[in-house]
């Protein structure tokens, strides 16, 4: 695994105030960091006289400079000599969220992400003018385990132009209060890496945000090619904050099937939430579902949203726990080809899980 941090443990940033103050922030330098460890911080004072300082502190995203979290300590006493302060030493430490990722707790771990950490010192009573400015410290915390693709496998040869995308995601899971993802998929053309192809080309299809561990390859975006050879990638992010990325896997589509032989069907995961994605369908519907209800059975409606609400057709589906593929017959339901449709589950949480389809009878 790469290096997490910058290793700043025993050199670190340092300057003078007014010559009679220097300060040296110490970062851990490796693995998951607390919120608390921002403020371990070495204080020396080269003064006879007693000090008071209060600490300033700002969090930033390096890739858009957009500020997360701020924090001022309260007044500090300090005598001469070395001194080593910690979060408790600076309590209260007055902060500010700017933004959702951020753990408010003050024992939370930082979400794994870039910053830049900037730290500005006064020391109250100096009237000579040389205070300092404000200095940095770049830093990345990355997951012990990054997300992981699993389907479909690197290099397979895949039966259908709608695949299905999963992978694992990253750990530890309590390093995000926000955590989404960005699936990329692009064309690798000759001569070039999977990874060029990521970085480089213009994408066949992104879909940002994603909450779930898998998406469908829509019906309604471009149309894969046979023997054209894609790669895809997952980012995972914590809100905006960029967090890890997977490997860069690729997969092709086979050839088309020979006539009179039946392409494979693609099974369509039903969604909570209806978007604008429509499926083509004809006499049976290939739907899949994930029971975390622990239902045994589910029923389900088919309704037209052309002509009204009312159910043309309903019935049972028999359910185990996990993953479930279904094949609906369609041609019982007294359709019309060309027209749309609306399936839907009703789960014993209440809940419906649901797509949009057309109906072409002749398919």
């Amino acid at each position: 695994m790469k290096r997490s941090l910058f290793l700043l443990l025993a050199i670190g940033l340092s300057w003078r105030v007014a010559a009679q103050v220097s300060m040296t922030i110490q970062l851990p330098p490796a693995g998951v960091m607390l919120k608390a460890q921002l403020w371990n911080i070495v204080v020396v004072s080269a003064s006879n006289a007693p000090l008071n300082i209060r600490i300033t502190m700002r969090l930033t995203d390096p890739q858009t400079n957009q500020p997360l979290l701020t924090g001022i300590t309260r007044t500090i006493p300090l005598n001469k000599g070395a001194r080593q302060l910690q979060l408790q030493d600076f309590m209260p430490v007055q902060y500010e969220y700017l933004s959702a990722a951020i753990d408010r707790s003050a024992n939370g771990f930082l979400p794994a992400g870039n910053y830049m950490a900037c730290y500005s010192m006064v020391v109250e009573g100096d009237k000579s003018g040389n205070q300092p400015g404000e200095d940095c410290i770049p830093f990345t915390i990355e997951p012990v385990s990054p997300p992981l693709l699993n389907m479909p496998a690197n290099s397979s040869e895949l039966d259908t132009r709608l695949p299905q995308f999963s992978w694992i995601p990253p750990a530890p899971l309590n390093l995000f209060n926000d955590l989404n993802y960005d699936l990329t998929l692009a064309e690798v053309y000759a001569n070039q890496s999977p990874e060029e192809a990521i970085q480089q080309n213009i994408p066949v299809y992104r879909a940002p945000g994603l909450r779930n561990i898998f998406a469908n390859y829509p019906s309604g975006a471009v149309q894969l090619d046979t023997g054209r050879q894609y790669a895809w990638s997952v980012t995972a992010r914590n809100g905006r904050l960029f967090a890890a990325q997977t490997e860069v896997w690729t997969f092709r589509v086979k050839s088309l099937p020979q006539p009179g032989q039946e392409p494979a069907d693609a099974y369509v995961e039903l969604k909570k939430e209806l978007d604008g994605a429509v499926v083509r369908t004809g006499r049976i519907l290939h739907v899949s579902y994930t029971n975390e209800a622990v239902d045994s059975t589910l029923r389900y409606e088919i309704i037209p949203l052309e002509t009204g609400q009312r159910p043309v057709d309903e019935g049972l589906l028999k359910i185990i726990r996990g993953h479930n593929r279904f094949d609906v017959p369609l041609e019982r339901s007294g359709l019309s080809s060309g027209r749309s449709y609306l399936f839907r589950l009703l789960n014993s949480r209440g809940e419906y899980w649901q797509l949009k389809f057309i109906y072409n009878k002749g398919n």
